[in-house]
């Protein structure tokens, strides 16, 4: 190579060695620069002519797989541990496909095959009388989140065969219908019988749902314990409970991290704030809520109170005391709809700081015609007094039961819909409103996963078995149908005379049985402090 060493060579004279030592260190660093140059080269042109394979060929493309990853949606398919002459690119599009769902501790291909003996164990009870489209994707949501028996005491729409077939074909699920075997069991219940509950007695509307509560609650009690549950809430079907602040989105997680000594935990409520008047599925549409007061700064909670109010008689639509999750233990019982007590004990209880209840109240414009359609009081200010417990519930039935359909929308528009997108702006960054997406994202991939129809189809296939299985039977005995059911008219039409006189005797049993014992009252819905609240507090802080 004399071109290339030509120029390195020294002038001749008397360097002789000083001119060897440097040739030799030229073609030291000249065979460093060109041995790797060669062997990327040789490796280049083996690797293109096919014959250097590649280690991940030799993985076993069976049903082997890295251990944990039975469950995984990666680890079912082959095709991320195997080369074939498919492009990279289709490999990479399903992988990315499969990683596309939502992850949480339950999810399981959204199977809810949850472990055999899951704890702590929760349960929800919950009163209704919603259809299979509300109650389906409140249901699956919780069990999402790690909740595994449902108590369910059903009426209305909830308990035609429709909608109370499906609910019985679901696993964890308890249905429990209001006949008048239940109103005779819960006439006879410790709670009925005392008084704390006895002022909201023979109340319509609301006063009558807050009983009804109360007394399913005090069953789900007794159900629960006998189903070794560990934690119950109670729950209406337009809630979603929000488990922030644990370390995986999992209500499981959260309540396991509560100390052993606490009985009781309360969670404050978030009231839904809906942008638009035209929502038809909130649990989907909704984002955006008004935190509760427990979790702002108190400055902040009245410096703006009057704008997040917006002329309404109170800081949220409806309650603002949140509801609260009770460690089963013995002497439970509930206080109201939102609480619970202990016969023996004051329940040490704790309020959660991140954590929230979802409340997605009037969040529809038939929200407004539904109330007032199931309570038959007059639309007058004194009367409505009788029958709802918050002040927006009032104002609500009057417009609906006496405005016309234009007035109607108007008012919703004015007092339930937030349009002043400046407004939320500002109320969002103080901290006044907030987005939630997650409850919204983990029901969107229930529905488009197939969940609620599947279940809904199952039953169907279920109930025709069952109706199949029943007429073999009847015809079996076609010689005794006409008198059975002579028979069982009979016994239905004695049943309902028995129910109209069951009513009046339990009015006289509950006079009787009036009395007068000291007792904690029932926590009530109640509303979020008011400014005049705060003026009251500075008045009696001046005054001491």
């Amino acid at each position: 190579m004399p071109s290339l060493t030509a120029p390195l060579r020294p002038p001749s004279g008397g360097g002789a060695s000083s001119s060897s030592g440097s040739s030799f260190a030229s073609r030291v660093i000249l065979l460093l620069t060109v041995l790797p140059l060669a062997l990327a080269s040789f490796a280049f042109v083996l690797q293109w002519r096919g014959g250097l394979n590649d280690p991940a060929s030799a993985w076993p493309t069976d049903t082997q797989r890295f251990p944990g990853m039975e469950n995984s949606p990666i680890g079912s398919s082959s095709s991320f541990f195997s080369v074939s002459s498919s492009s990279s690119s289709s490999d990479c599009a399903e992988i990315l496909g499969r990683s596309s769902s939502p992850s949480f501790p339950f999810y399981h291909g959204w199977k809810f095959d949850f472990d055999s003996d899951p704890r702590p164990k929760i349960c929800i009870t919950s009163s209704t009388s919603a259809g299979l489209e509300q109650i389906l994707p409140w249901l699956y949501y919780h069990k999402v989140i790690g909740v595994t028996t449902f108590f369910l005491f059903v009426e209305g729409e909830a308990a035609k065969p429709a909608v109370s077939a499906v609910l019985e074909s679901i696993p964890g699920v308890k249905v429990i219908y209001r006949t008048s075997d239940l109103e005779e069991k819960q006439a006879k219940s410790r709670v009925w019988n005392e008084t704390w509950l006895s002022g909201f007695f023979y109340k319509p509307c609301n006063y009558e749902l807050f009983v009804k509560q109360s007394l399913n609650m005090e069953m789900a009690i007794v159900m629960a314990r006998d189903a070794g549950v560990d934690w119950i809430i109670h729950l209406d079907t337009d809630e979603l409970i929000y488990p922030a602040g644990g370390r995986e989105y999992s209500l499981r997680q959260l309540l396991s991290d509560v100390p052993s000594n606490v009985d009781m935990v309360i969670f404050p409520n978030y009231e839904s704030s809906t942008e638009r008047d035209d929502i038809k599925d909130p649990f989907t549409e909704v984002s955006m809520f008004k935190k509760n007061y427990d979790h702002l700064p108190k400055d902040t909670y009245f410096g703006l109170y009057k704008e997040a109010t917006r002329g309404n008689p109170n800081y949220f639509l409806t309650y603002g005391n949140g509801k609260s999750a009770a460690r089963i233990q013995d002497f439970l019982r509930p206080n109201g709809a939102h609480r619970w007590h202990n016969y023996m004990k004051t329940p040490n209880e704790i309020k959660l700081e991140e954590a929230a209840i979802l409340h997605y109240t009037y969040a529809k414009f038939s929200d407004l015609t539904s109330r007032r359609d199931r309570c038959g009081c007059k639309p007058t200010k004194e009367d409505v007094k009788r029958c709802f417990i918050l002040d927006f519930d009032r104002d609500a039935f009057i417009i609906a039961s006496t405005a016309t359909e234009e007035e109607m929308h108007h008012w919703y528009r004015d007092r339930v819909v937030w349009t002043d997108k400046q407004l939320n702006l500002k109320l969002l960054r103080k901290g006044i409103l907030t987005r939630i997406y997650t409850p919204m994202a983990i029901i969107h991939g229930l529905k488009e996963s197939g969940v609620f129809s599947n279940v809904v189809a199952s039953a169907k296939l279920l109930s025709k078995e069952k109706f199949l299985s029943s007429m073999e039977k009847l015809q079996n005995k076609s010689s005794l149908v006409p008198n059975s059911m002579t028979v069982g008219t009979q016994s239905l039409r004695s049943s309902n005379r028995k129910i109209g006189s069951h009513t009046e005797s339990q009015v006289t049993g509950r006079k009787v049985l009036e009395i007068p014992v000291i007792q904690e009252k029932a926590v009530l819905p109640s509303s979020p402090p008011r400014l005049e609240d705060l003026h009251r507090e500075f008045h009696e802080y001046l005054a001491d």
